[in-house]
């Protein structure tokens, strides 16, 4: 494989465009908007500029993984050409099925179809498309460049050829896959979310407050992050969406959100990404230096 298109300039997808950019891949990074696309762009440079203050590459290497991206806004034309399309759009399953329609008429039929889905079934997204032995879950980790796990999910009718292609790449990227089946959730989130909905629910039953319970999970149960924080740091409304996959294909009610959960995700308090969540990270909090708290 030379050649990789990610859809979606977001936090996931520039983050796996640029770890194949760095691993010198071509990438071509696709969105809708050109606004998303430049911001993906500039979280890339800023990423790499740290690495560059750490040691960790060179300035030549920051400026050729920036010149192995290549951006678009149309996919029909970002997809022309590609080994494999890595999907890192919104997690939601009526976006994703369109995505996948899309591809399955853009591309050519050898092309492996990836998603990077932390919840939705990857049966349900290869239904969609001809060929569905080549559609696989490729469930990077946030932050990506420096995450090493890959959960690598086959769907029922995903090949061992496939499969096999799909986790030497993932080595190739210096990172660690994990092959998984495909249940709600899968491993990963099958086991965080009902623990982060917990830790909510122990806030909603006003048995100890945020930074209490996220101080215990980490010193007590040596958690690098507690929580409550994680939770934040994921998106509380990617959560939320987690846990409603997990209890629409499961029916049980120790997947239900917690009502807390839900009214702040109706109030748009999702977390890092709007300014305020389980924690405040507004301008006006930003002199109580919230995150020196888990130092």
């Amino acid at each position: 494989m030379k050649t990789i298109a990610v859809i979606g300039a977001g936090t996931m997808g520039n983050g796996i465009a640029h770890t194949f950019a760095q691993s010198g891949f071509t990438v071509k990074l696709i969105d809708v908007s050109e606004k998303s696309l430049d911001k993906g762009m500039q979280t890339i440079a800023t990423n790499l500029e740290r690495m560059v203050a750490k040691g960790v590459i060179s300035e030549e290497e920051k400026l050729q993984t920036i010149g192995n991206i290549i951006t678009y806004t149309d996919l029909k034309d970002g997809v022309i050409g590609v080994d494999l399309v890595v999907e890192a759009a919104t997690e939601n399953v009526d976006l994703k099925l369109n995505i996948f329609k899309q591809l399955n008429e853009a591309c050519a039929h050898s092309t492996i179809l990836a998603t990077n889905t932390s919840s939705i079934s990857i049966t349900q997204i290869g239904a969609v498309v001809a060929h569905p032995e080549r559609v696989i879950g490729m469930h990077f980790m946030n932050p990506v460049p420096i995450m090493k796990l890959v959960e690598i999910i086959r769907g029922y009718n995903t090949s061992d050829e496939v499969t096999k292609t799909i986790m030497s790449l993932s080595e190739k990227l210096n990172k660690v896959p994990v092959e998984v089946n495909d249940y709600p959730g899968f491993v990963a989130n099958r086991i965080l979310m009902p623990m982060i909905n917990e830790a909510i629910e122990t806030l909603y039953n006003g048995v100890a407050g945020v930074y209490e319970i996220d101080t215990v999970m980490k010193l007590g149960m040596g958690h690098p992050m507690g929580p409550l924080q994680l939770a934040d740091f994921i998106g509380l409304d990617v959560c939320l969406a987690i846990l409603n996959v997990m209890y629409d294909g499961f029916k049980n009610p120790k997947y239900a959100p917690c009502p807390l959960l839900v009214n702040m995700v109706r109030a748009g308090k999702l977390g890092v990404k709007s300014g305020e969540g389980l924690y405040d990270y507004s301008e006006s909090k930003k002199a109580e230096k919230v995150a020196q708290q888990f130092a």
